[in-house]
C-alpha cells in the first residue's frame, strides 16, 4: 500500500468474532478455536475451523492489506519484518522524512508480536536493573535503565495519543513469587531499580499480593507501576498506521531471500521483484536474521510458545484479578496472564524446543489455570495458539552491523513490544 491509498486505522471490537478475520497460519504455528457447538449460540461467532482467528486477530474489525512487491524500485531504507520492531523502526524512519519500505513475508503481525502475552514489562531484555549495575557504569545503568523503562512506556503511550489509537492499554503489572526462597530476589531486583531512581516498584506480601490475585499459591511478589498490558496486534497495526500516515510504504507476502551490496545501494531480492535502498537495510525479523546473513554466527534460539484465552469468566474477570492487574511469577518456565476484554483471562506458559499439539497445550493452560485459580473449576479455554518466538543467547538486545550499509537487530522473548 502506498500512502495516498486509502489507509484504515486499527478498530477494536467488543469481543471476538471468530468468523470476521482468519489467515493462512504458516510456519507450523497453529490456532484453536473450542468448536461452535460447545461454545454459544450466536451467528456471529461461526468459524471455520481449518482456519480460525486467534484472539487478537478476533478482536478487531478487518483491516487492510497490502499488495506483494511485483516491480523494481528505490528508497532510501527498506525495512525486513512487519513486527513490532520492525513496524516500530520504520515508523520513526517515516517521521524523520526518510523514504522507507517496509517488507514483511506473511502478514502484518502474523508472527510474535501479533499473538505475544501482551505485557509490557521494563527491562532490555533479560537484563534488568541488577544486570545494569553489574555490567556499565552507574551512570550508563541509570541512562538505560531509564531509557528501557519510564522512556519506553511513554513513547507507547505518545504513539497511541498522536495516533488516537486505542490499544487496550492499562497500567500496573506484577511478579508473583512461587516460593518463599524467591521473594529475596524480588526485593533484590526492587532495591536495584530503587538505586538508579526508580521508585515506581513496591514489594508486597503474600496478604498484599492477594488483594491483586485471587490465589493461595503465591508468597508475596512486587507491584510495577512501570509496568503494563496492551493489545499486541492492536499496537503492531498501529504502528503500520502511523507508519502509512508518514508516506511509508508496505509489502505483504513479500519474503526477502538475498540481499546484495552494490555501488549504487543495497539490493534487496524477492521474489517478484528488487527494491534497492541507497542508505542501507534494517533487518528486523528476529531467528530468520541467520537465513539472510548466514556468514554472521547465529546469536538466538528459537522455541515454541503456548497462549490461551478463557470463556468470559463467572462472576468477571476481576473474581480472579480485583484490580485489573497482570501478572507473571518466578517459575522457570512462567506463568504469565491477564485479564482481557468480555470478561475474559489471557493466559500463558511454556516454551518447549518441540511444538506441542492444540490438546495437549489446552490441556496444560487448562491445568495450570485451575492450579492458579484451585477453586475455580469452571476456568476453560475458548481460544488456544501457538507460534515459533527467539531468545537471545547473551540474554539482551543483539543489535550488530554487517556490510557497509546493512543493520540487524534481534531481541530476546518479551522485549520487542517495548
Amino acid at each position: 500500500m502506498k500512502s495516498n491509498d486509502r489507509i484504515i486505522k486499527p478498530e477494536l471490537v467488543s469481543d471476538a468474532r471468530t468468523g470476521l478475520i482468519s489467515r493462512i497460519i504458516t510456519d507450523g504455528d497453529w490456532n484453536w478455536v473450542r468448536p461452535d457447538s460447545e461454545r454459544h449460540n450466536d451467528e456471529s461467532q461461526k468459524i471455520d475451523p481449518g482456519n480460525p482467528a486467534n484472539y487478537y486477530e478476533s478482536t478487531l474489525a478487518p483491516w487492510m492489506s497490502f499488495p506483494p512487491l511485483e516491480s523494481d524500485t528505490q528508497c532510501e531504507l527498506v525495512v525486513i519484518g512487519g513486527g513490532l520492531l520492525g513496524a516500530s523502526t520504520a515508523l520513526h524512519l517515516a517521521e524523520s522524512g526518510v523514504e522507507t519500505i517496509l517488507l514483511e513475508k506473511n502478514a502484518i503481525g502474523s508472527g510474535a508480536s501479533g499473538r505475544n502475552g501482551g505485557q509490557l514489562t521494563p527491562g532490555l531484555a533479560r537484563w534488568e536493573a541488577e544486570s545494569m549495575l553489574e555490567n556499565l557504569s552507574y551512570q550508563e545503568a541509570r541512562r538505560l535503565w531509564k531509557f528501557t523503562s519510564a522512556e519506553a512506556m511513554s513513547l507507547i503511550d505518545d504513539i497511541a495519543a498522536k495516533y488516537s489509537l486505542d490499544l487496550d492499554r492499562k497500567h500496573g503489572h506484577l511478579t508473583a513469587a512461587v516460593h518463599p526462597g524467591h521473594m529475596s530476589a524480588l526485593v533484590k531486583a526492587a532495591d536495584a531499580r530503587h538505586s538508579l531512581g526508580d521508585h515506581q516498584v513496591t514489594v508486597l506480601s503474600n496478604y498484599e499480593l492477594r488483594e491483586h490475585i485471587r490465589s493461595e499459591i503465591y508468597h508475596g511478589g512486587i507491584h510495577d507501576d512501570c509496568g503494563g498490558q496492551i493489545h499486541s496486534l492492536a499496537l503492531n497495526r498501529g504502528l503500520i498506521y502511523g507508519f502509512l500516515k508518514n508516506g511509508g510504504t508496505v509489502h505483504e507476502h513479500s519474503e526477502v531471500i538475498r540481499i546484495e551490496e552494490t555501488p549504487a545501494g543495497t539490493r534487496v531480492h524477492t521474489p517478484s521483484g528488487i527494491v534497492t535502498a541507497t542508505r542501507g537495510v534494517i533487518i528486523a525479523v528476529h531467528d530468520d536474521t541467520h537465513s539472510l546473513l548466514s556468514q554472521d554466527p547465529a546469536t538466538t534460539l528459537p522455541f515454541y510458545t503456548y497462549v490461551g484465552v478463557t470463556r468470559p469468566v463467572g462472576g468477571g474477570n476481576r473474581s480472579l484479578l480485583p484490580t485489573g492487574t497482570a501478572v507473571y511469577d518466578t517459575q522457570l518456565q512462567i506463568d504469565y496472564y491477564r485479564p482481557v476484554r468480555d470478561q475474559r483471562l489471557l493466559f500463558g506458559g511454556q516454551g518447549t524446543g518441540m511444538r506441542w499439539d492444540n490438546n495437549r497445550t489446552v490441556d496444560y493452560l487448562t491445568s495450570r489455570l485451575r492450579t492458579v485459580f484451585a477453586d475455580r473449576e469452571d476456568l476453560e479455554l475458548d481460544f488456544a495458539w501457538s507460534g515459533t518466538t527467539d531468545l537471545t543467547l547473551n540474554g539482551a538486545t543483539d543489535c550488530r552491523k554487517s556490510g557497509s550499509r546493512d543493520r540487524y537487530t534481534r531481541y530476546t522473548a518479551g522485549a520487542a513490544t517495548v
